[in-house]
């Protein structure tokens, strides 16, 4: 038995996948001690932007940094060219695009190799709405909508 770099859950030796939390564990090309410095920040301590759509850092590296989304499309990644530079090796190089469409915000995984997941489930593309989780690697973002213009 081995540990899910993701979530540390058991793993048995012929899973292809973490049974609590969904992470690819077949082909995985590195291995990594997952951050649990136990920082969290609570849902409801989050005031929501008074302009515009905003995802706040709540698990994970950079707790509390902020990504205000003023733009129609924002790459996410571990590469630092990205829109929203996410500097973990549970991200992908290219992981997600977060597009926004006459006020709508939209995430869309990019071929992952641990997968974007909103409100703990996997997604290939998901709209988000107010209070929604994202999670990419071990970013757990939540998304505030925000007041429409």
């Amino acid at each position: 038995m081995s540990e899910c770099p993701a979530c540390g859950a058991r793993v048995g030796a012929d899973d292809k996948s973490c049974p609590s939390c969904g992470v690819r564990i077949e082909g995985t090309t590195l291995k990594f001690a997952p951050v649990r410095d136990g920082s969290v920040v609570a849902r409801e301590s989050i005031a929501a932007p008074e302009e515009g759509p905003v995802l706040v850092v709540r698990k994970g590296p950079e707790v509390g940094e902020r990504f205000y989304l003023d733009a129609d499309e924002y790459s996410l990644g571990r590469d630092p060219g990205c829109d929203i530079f996410l500097n973990d090796v549970t991200v992908s190089r290219r992981h997600a695009l977060l597009q926004l469409q006459g006020g709508a915000v939209s995430v869309r995984d990019t071929g992952s190799l641990n997968g974007t997941y909103v409100n703990g489930v996997r997604v290939d593309s998901a709209p988000l709405e107010n209070g929604d989780i994202v999670q990419i690697g071990t970013f757990q973002m939540i998304f505030m909508a925000g007041e429409q213009k």
